[in-house]
């Protein structure tokens, strides 16, 4: 009987130590993140996991501060929730910031605990999701507490490459607290109530006088927009928190598997003869790349990434035939899917991302060259534009290209061209590669011969429709075998599919060293 008081005694003792965990900082504040429209920390795990599959860790963990009478104020947990559990049915660690345990500040111990589920995602090869809710470092700890940031820094460059991480932005993140989202692969952001930025506004007015407010400064509509910093924004906890179950079901566990294949659900051999007509026939005419990219992937069902952000280019995962794909396409109803800066850095980091993590590449392209301009020199287009090339040539994973129109300069070589060990490069009958537009060669070659001429505008169409009949069409690459086939534009799909299972099996290799200098 004594032994049965003791255990049952203990047993009461962890039901009670358990449930002050799950208060986190206690019910009043509990109401007050309620009240402000967002989840719990542990509500958050809720939705992100599959019902009933988490499993938490360091439940019992306590800070280790005694000055500032931090010493009487331990909470079970601390500020933040790490475990693991399914989602999907695959495993996947999580860590969630208690915005009701000091505002969901890094402490020492809190840096432990996420640094412990970084560490355990490593070994156990699966990815990692953060879900962001704090008010920065705990000032009352100093030093630990940046401590604590810079553990988390470092695994999330270590383990760059190795696990997908994602970043759930649900409340503030300041300061320092920004560089461990922006070392992650993907950066989800809840409208209205996440933020990130460097200096917030009360220290920029005082700095300059200006006057911002939170969201204007680090809200989702910038870092959507104009920053890139976030990849998805979308309207409540629970709709973003589906999301990123959602882009977890495209990603392998890890580098050293293949995303998983789905069973066929789409016709592999389906054709599109609406394709037929998507080019229009006048070449500065625009069309939209999305309905060609609907057309032939699996159910037409394409996460984008960065939706809102440089439109002149279009990334984002799919599924051809069972197997998740990446995408990179020209949006030729913006900037006429010219190459920019932002455009550049867009695709280079999607393309590094589906190589490190062995997703075959189908590229579309429809590139009139890189965006000329003052603005675009001096800003670094020639070093931006650079990390494209360097990412398309140093990818290893398959590489499927199809040229629906026009690929002209170095904006050709740059879209996984043959030159840059493409695969299979596809062209459709529309397409053209040449260094620039037949009207713009005719002007350059045929200088003196217009201006003599008697009719200068009959003269340069003669010549310009002449240009375009020798060099601009598929057949002179594919006379040389930079284009491998010139394709039925119906037959797109069911040609790409062939292609990817061809090189389901392939190897490819760059030279031993320890990195290369992409041209940051």
């Amino acid at each position: 009987m004594a032994i049965e008081r003791a255990t049952s005694k203990k047993l009461e003792d962890l039901t009670r130590r358990r449930e002050q965990s799950r208060l986190g900082g206690g019910q009043d504040r509990v109401d007050q993140q309620h009240g402000r429209g967002k989840l719990t920390a542990r509500e958050r795990i809720a939705v992100l996991m599959d019902e009933g599959s988490f499993q938490e860790l360091d439940a019992f963990v306590t800070h280790r501060a005694t000055d500032f009478g931090l010493a009487e104020k331990l909470t079970q947990g601390d500020a933040v929730v790490t475990g693991y559990g399914r989602v999907n049915g695959r495993l996947t660690f999580v860590f969630s910031q208690d915005f009701t345990v000091f505002g969901g500040s890094v402490s020492e111990a809190v840096g432990v605990k996420v640094c412990k589920v970084m560490d355990l995602a490593a070994k156990s090869g699966a990815p990692i999701v953060g879900l962001n809710d704090s008010g920065g470092a705990r000032i009352q700890e100093g030093v630990a507490s940046l401590a604590g940031y810079g553990d988390i820094i470092l695994r999330n460059t270590l383990y760059s490459g190795v696990v997908p991480q994602i970043s759930v932005i649900m409340g503030p993140a300041a300061g320092g607290a920004v560089y461990s989202p922006a070392l992650t692969d993907f950066i989800f952001m809840v409208k209205g109530t996440g933020q990130l930025y460097i200096t917030g506004p009360d220290v920029i007015k005082e700095a300059t006088g200006e006057d911002i407010s939170h969201e204007k400064l680090g809200g989702w509509l910038t870092h959507s927009t104009e920053s890139g910093v976030a990849h998805f924004a979308f309207d409540g906890e629970e709709r973003c928190l589906h999301q990123v179950r959602r882009i977890l079901g495209f990603l392998p566990q890890n580098n050293g598997e293949d995303a998983p294949l789905h069973p066929l659900v789409d016709p592999p051999d389906r054709v599109e003869p609406e394709l037929r007509w998507v080019v229009p026939e006048e070449p500065s005419k625009s069309y939209d790349m999305k309905d060609v990219i609907r057309r032939i992937v699996d159910l037409g069902d394409f996460m984008e990434v960065h939706e809102l952000y440089a439109l002149n280019i279009i990334v984002g995962f799919a599924r051809m035939g069972g197997r998740v794909v990446g995408i990179v396409a020209q949006q030729p109803s913006y900037l006429a899917g010219a190459l920019d800066i932002d455009a550049s850095v867009k695709a280079a980091r999607f393309v590094r991302f589906c190589d490190a993590f062995n997703i075959p590449l189908v590229t579309l392209v429809d590139v009139p060259g890189f965006l000329p301009g003052p603005d675009q020199e001096s800003r670094g287009i020639i070093r931006h534009g650079a990390k494209l090339l360097y990412a398309y040539a140093e990818a290893t994973v398959p590489k499927v290209s199809v040229l629906t129109r026009k690929a002209y300069g170095g904006a050709y070589i740059v879209m996984s061209s043959k030159h840059l060990r493409g695969d299979i490069n596809y062209a459709w009958p529309s397409a053209e590669i040449a260094v620039m537009g037949a009207e713009g060669a005719v002007n350059i070659i045929h200088r003196e011969l217009i201006e003599q001429a008697e009719d200068k505008d009959k003269t340069r169409q003669r010549l310009t429709q002449e240009y375009q009949e020798r060099f601009n069409n598929p057949y002179i690459a594919a006379s040389r075998g930079f284009v491998d086939d010139v394709i039925d534009p119906a037959e797109t799909r069911p040609k790409i599919i062939a292609a990817l299972e061809m090189l389901q099996n392939k190897r490819d290799t760059l030279p031993p060293k320890k990195h290369g200098n992409l041209p940051l």
